[in-house]
Parts: C-alpha cells; sequence; structure tokens
C-alpha cells in the first residue's frame, strides 16, 4: 500500500555557514537518520548545492527510501529567504550566493517538491511545534552562531512580513559606529554577538599580548581561535576568555532589550553555538534586559535556551512544510 502525505517522511537539510545537517523526519517530527557535513562555503555555490545532493542521495539510499517515498524535501538556508519562490535572494555567511534560485535546482535533480525557509525562521517554528516553546503563542527564537538570525511567533503562527523575510535580528543596529557587516552595514548585532565576533575580539586581545589559555587550547595559532575555544577557555576560569563573552552577552542583552520592548513576547529561546554556553551567556544577558527594557514586559518574558539544538532547523523545516497550503 502506498504511504500517504502525511505519514511519507521529509527530507530536511539545515544549510549554515559552517556545517550542513541532513535529516530524514517524520511529519510527527521523528529524526530517522541524520547526518552532518562542512558546509565549505569558500568553494562557491554549486559545489555546495552538490554537497546537498549527495549527502541526501546517500541518507535516502542508506534508508533504503526512493526519492519517490518522500513527501517533499525543505531547505533552511541561512541568508534572506524568498519563500515564495525558493530563491536565496542574499546571504552574508554564504559567499557568492545571491538571487540562487535553490528550489528549482534541488527540485529538478530530485523530482521531489522542495521548499526552502530561512534557516532561523525554521528553527523558531522547530521549537515552537517540537522543543521549548511548545505552547507558547508569542515566541522569538534567535540564534547565535557563525552569525546571528530570528524567527518570530505571533498568536502562534510564523510571521514572515510583506515579503517573507522577516526576522534578520542579527541586523538590528545596536552601534552606530560599529564593525562593518557582511551584509553592509555597520554595528549589526551579529558583528558584536555572534561566533564569529567572539573570535574576532579573542584574536585581537591575542595580538596585543594578552596572557590567556586561548590560544593554548587553539594549538598555539590564533588563526584556529574559534568561540569553541574561548568557551573552553572560559570553563577552565580564564579571565580573558571570560571578559570576551561577558562583552558579546552585554551586547546580545541589548537586542534582547529591543526586542522585549518591541515584541512583548512570553518566551525568547537562544540557540546556535553561541546558545550551547547556556547560562554563560544567558545570565549576563539577562541582567542587561531587566535594567534596561521596560519593566512590565521584561517580568514577563523567559529568557531560555533551545531545547532542540542542532535538530532546530531541520525539524523546523518539516514544520514548515506540514503548515504550507502549497500542494505536495
Amino acid at each position: 500500500m502506498a504511504q500517504s502525505s502525511e505519514s511519507k517522511p521529509v527530507l530536511a537539510v539545515d544549510l549554515g555557514g559552517t556545517k550542513i545537517v541532513t535529516a530524514l523526519i517524520t511529519p510527527q517530527g521523528e529524526i530517522l537518520s541524520r547526518e552532518y557535513s562542512p558546509t565549505l562555503a569558500e568553494e562557491g555555490v554549486e559545489p555546495v548545492i552538490k554537497r546537498i545532493l549527495t549527502t541526501a542521495a546517500a541518507l535516502v539510499k542508506d534508508a533504503d527510501l526512493p526519492y519517490s517515498s518522500l513527501s517533499a524535501i525543505a531547505i533552511a538556508v541561512a541568508g534572506a529567504i524568498d519563500t515564495e519562490k525558493g530563491v536565496v535572494t542574499a546571504s552574508p555567511n554564504l559567499p557568492g550566493w545571491h538571487n540562487i534560485s535553490l528550489k528549482d535546482e534541488i527540485q529538478i535533480s530530485t523530482g521531489v517538491a522542495t521548499f526552502v525557509i530561512n534557516d532561523a525562521t525554521a528553527a523558531a517554528l522547530g521549537e515552537h511545534r517540537f522543543g521549548a516553546g511548545r505552547g507558547v503563542n508569542d515566541l522569538i527564537y534567535l540564534t547565535v552562531s557563525t552569525g546571528i538570525g530570528g524567527g518570530i511567533i505571533i498568536d502562534g503562527k510564523l510571521y514572515s512580513g510583506s515579503s517573507g523575510s522577516a526576522g534578520e535580528l542579527g541586523h538590528m543596529t545596536i552601534d552606530l559606529n560599529g564593525p562593518r557587516c557582511a551584509c553592509g552595514n555597520v554595528g549589526c548585532l551579529e558583528m558584536l554577538a555572534s561566533g564569529k565576533a567572539v573570535a574576532r575580539e579573542a584574536q585581537r586581545l591575542i595580538a596585543q599580548g594578552a596572557k590567556t589559555a586561548i590560544l593554548e587550547i587553539a594549538e598555539g595559532d590564533a588563526q584556529f581561535v574559534t568561540a569553541q575555544t574561548v568557551a573552553a577557555a572560559a570553563h577552565k576560569g580564564d579571565a580573558v576568555a571570560l571578559s570576551i563573552i561577558n562583552k558579546a552577552a552585554t551586547y546580545l542583552g541589548v537586542g534582547l532589550v529591543n526586542l522585549v520592548n518591541i515584541f512583548n513576547p512570553e518566551m525568547i529561546i537562544v540557540g546556535g553555538g553561541m546558545g550551547k554556553m547556556g547560562e554563560m551567556l544567558l545570565k549576563p544577558a539577562r541582567k542587561v534586559v531587566s535594567e534596561r527594557a521596560f519593566q512590565f514586559p521584561a517580568g514577563v518574558v523567559r529568557i531560555v535556551s533551545s531545547e532542540l539544538g542542532d535538530n532546530s532547523g531541520v525539524l523546523g523545516a518539516v514544520a514548515f512544510v506540514a503548515d504550507s497550503d502549497r500542494p505536495l
């Protein structure tokens, strides 16, 4: 007996600046299988698309499922997305990705109906449907990773804006005189509180001669310093590392103040690689919110860590397919 579209799995892809997560997932959110691969975004658009197709084909083959047994392919991408057309219009963390018709490329290659959504927006859907935001009507998801993105749920529904590109929360201006962002603006939250920002600040301080365990953890080479190495040093009590994270958390808190005052959400969920720092990042950020946001909305909002972790994007992509009124 043929499977109904309600029971067929979705092949979900989370395409980020540093890694690609590919998974086979049931409509109910059960992950059947999953693979990680490096994005290697510097190689260009076509090699990344080929990598997605190769990983997807291997995952389907290993599960002994032909493409025809899938209900859809859903791809969550770091960048500004035209969701109706499935076009990646721009992506600061994916060089060369300007007006790339990803939906058409994947759909033509596989013969499977394909959906494309912003990765942080997908993660918001995932946390709302399957994670920390279950039962919460008004929430904001913020992914703090290589870059910073977001997704907004209002009255239980995804808020996409007039052109489907709402939620670029990492590109709110925090410092008019701040560093220039890959998006072309200056002083974006992403440039001050992301994993890239933490690594850049650590490298700057090391170049100035700061005494820190960060360099030792990076095997003596400053070019290998990442947010992860800074976090590892901070967990060991390294003063320089702790100050770097506290600085990023303070900037993050300023961004959260804006979100609290504008949206008055019940919950803000922080995910992504930096989000894995947990209270080390969230405690100082919450302090800024309590000091700077309007008192009543600041007292209502819960600022919590992601429950789904690296799976929020792929699970959200599945939720996006389920919520779509377009035919599969």
